[in-house]
């Protein structure tokens, strides 16, 4: 790669704290209901290699739960046991050795546990399915309130249980330190556990943890507090919010704001904005579904607290994301189904903005070949064909 100065932003390197990305192509947390047990198999080492082997600067695993009961389902990521920590080294390791920083979002389902698989409705586990070998089981939230007309009805958490979760995202942190991971990210979004407190349609609490803002915050600040605390001062820590509820948004970007400055003073890097979940599945939201639908709630976190975004929804063409970076929308982009597509987009993406050496992204082994491939073409364009 050439200087820096000379590179379009989205492949110009960015700093956070020690670390160095190459780049500013983030791997959005991607779940793929293909754990066992709530640890990685092979498929993950293959799924996120990819990504790494494709050019990105970040790669974020799936979101992956602080306790077992936290999974949205059986088949989703979790990091409470140390018998997960190896497979995930395994895979640090391999992304980190590609030229890429491996990074963990942990989170908790709360009251949107105990279900299926998208490509199952995301249903409600049912006795049928305990026939099956697998049981529901007893959901948590801030409220006794159902995350839907099916859904069964959560434990409210008292003190002592709130206690005993923002330990679990403490001792997660540890953990995904022990595997490697340099980035971790507070998943505080899409009608999981922190949404279902800061949300006023789900938080009904008349205690510290409910009410005002201030009460419906607390549990957040205080999970960020203890996640930052565990976490290495020179390595960074990001959080990723909703900026607002979805249908019949009770939760405004205004809150937002407010709540990424509290978290900044606790030493939080970089929010990811993104919205909705509150009602529905985590992909439910208000906002019209068009490209880039979501980097207007980065731009606005970023120009009233300073804090650094991500932006993401629907940025799949090279241009609108240097465009948003030049624009000073946000610091990084974030893509997710499209990497699914093409993981190899942050080639295709430096090619087409004009990065020297774009190839030199890719590993050696493919780098090398690709490159007498060019060489190949450049000599069939100048020979006149017979």
């Amino acid at each position: 790669m050439t200087a820096p100065s000379t590179l379009p932003l989205l492949f110009t390197p960015i700093e956070l704290r020690e670390l160095t990305a190459r780049n500013r192509v983030v791997v959005s947390p991607m779940c793929q209901y293909s754990s066992e047990d709530g640890g990685p198999t092979d498929y993950h080492l293959v799924h996120l290699g990819k990504f790494a082997m494709g050019g990105a600067g970040i790669v974020f695993c799936e979101e992956t739960s602080v306790e077992e009961r936290g999974r949205k389902s059986y088949h989703c990521a979790g990091i409470y046991d140390q018998a997960h920590i190896p497979q995930y080294r395994r895979i640090n390791e391999f992304i980190r050795g590609q030229g890429a920083i491996p990074a963990i979002q942990i989170g908790h389902s709360g009251r949107k546990g105990s279900g299926c698989s998208p490509w199952e409705g995301y249903r409600p586990l049912t006795e049928q399915d305990a026939r099956n070998g697998s049981p529901p089981w007893t959901t948590i939230s801030a409220s006794a309130i159902a995350a839907s007309e099916t859904a069964a009805v959560p434990h409210a958490l008292d003190h002592s249980d709130i206690a005993e979760v923002v330990a679990h995202w403490r001792e997660a942190a540890s953990r995904a330190l022990d595997a490697g991971y340099d980035i971790i990210e507070v998943h505080a979004a899409h009608g999981y556990l922190i949404h279902q407190f800061l949300s006023p349609l789900s938080n009904l609490r008349n205690d510290d943890y409910g009410g005002d803002l201030e009460g419906r915050m607390r549990l957040c600040l205080e999970i960020l507090e203890a996640v930052r605390a565990v976490w290495p001062a020179h390595l960074p820590v990001f959080m990723r919010v909703s900026a607002v509820d979805g249908l019949n948004s009770r939760w405004s970007v205004e809150d937002t704001v407010t709540l990424v400055r509290e978290a900044q003073s606790r030493g939080i890097d970089c929010v990811t904005t993104s919205s909705g979940g509150i009602h529905g599945p985590g992909t439910a939201t208000l906002v019209p579904r068009l490209p880039g639908y979501h980097v207007p709630y980065a731009e606005r976190v970023r120009k009233e607290t300073g804090v650094r975004t991500i932006a993401v929804g629907l940025i799949t063409e090279a241009r609108h994301a240097e465009q948003i970076l030049a624009q000073g929308q946000a610091d990084m982009i974030a893509l997710a189904r499209e990497l699914l597509w093409n993981p190899n987009w942050p080639v295709h993406a430096a090619r087409e903005l004009g990065v020297p050496n774009y190839l030199d992204l890719l590993p050696i082994g493919y780098a090398w070949w690709l490159k007498r491939r060019e060489e190949i073409r450049g000599i069939t364009r100048e020979t006149p064909q017979k």
